[in-house]
């Protein structure tokens, strides 16, 4: 299985912003949606960066509450680690676990397609060793 198959079945939506655009702007955007990340991308799609919840608590401590009219660009992480769709399940999860990433940008040809979270890795997961175990369970009882 594949992140294919993740964005067959939730859809290739992605909530993105501006890096111009500001903290707070970004913050309404994560809680109207209910997400816990953002894509910052340029006109073309491409992704500049990403702002997450963690990223919120990280301007608040360094800046006070005035990090709600910083431009996203002064706070967004900007090694963006991203997958691509034929990222396999497995993949995917060894690499959220070795960069502490809860939700990776899916590229296609250096432009964002889909978004993925740790949320979707693990119940995609799941739902593969359930198949298999019913499958062995079958064969076994014939």
């Amino acid at each position: 299985m594949s992140v294919h198959a993740i964005l067959m079945e939730k859809g290739c939506d992605v909530v993105t912003a501006s890096s111009t655009d500001t903290v707070k702007d970004a913050c309404r955007l994560l809680y109207s949606n209910h997400i816990g990340a953002i894509i910052i991308v340029d006109r073309e799609s491409r992704i500049e960066g990403i702002f997450t919840e963690r990223d919120v608590v990280a301007a608040i401590a360094q800046h006070g509450t005035a990090c709600m009219d910083m431009e996203l660009s002064e706070v967004m992480w900007r090694n963006v680690v991203s997958c691509t769709r034929a990222t396999s399940i497995n993949g995917l999860m060894d690499v959220m676990n070795k960069h502490r990433a809860r939700h990776l940008p899916v590229e296609q040809e250096g432009h964002l397609v889909g978004i993925v979270s740790i949320g979707d890795a693990v119940k995609h997961h799941i739902r593969a060793i359930e198949y298999e175990s019913n499958y062995i369970r079958s064969y076994i009882i014939g």
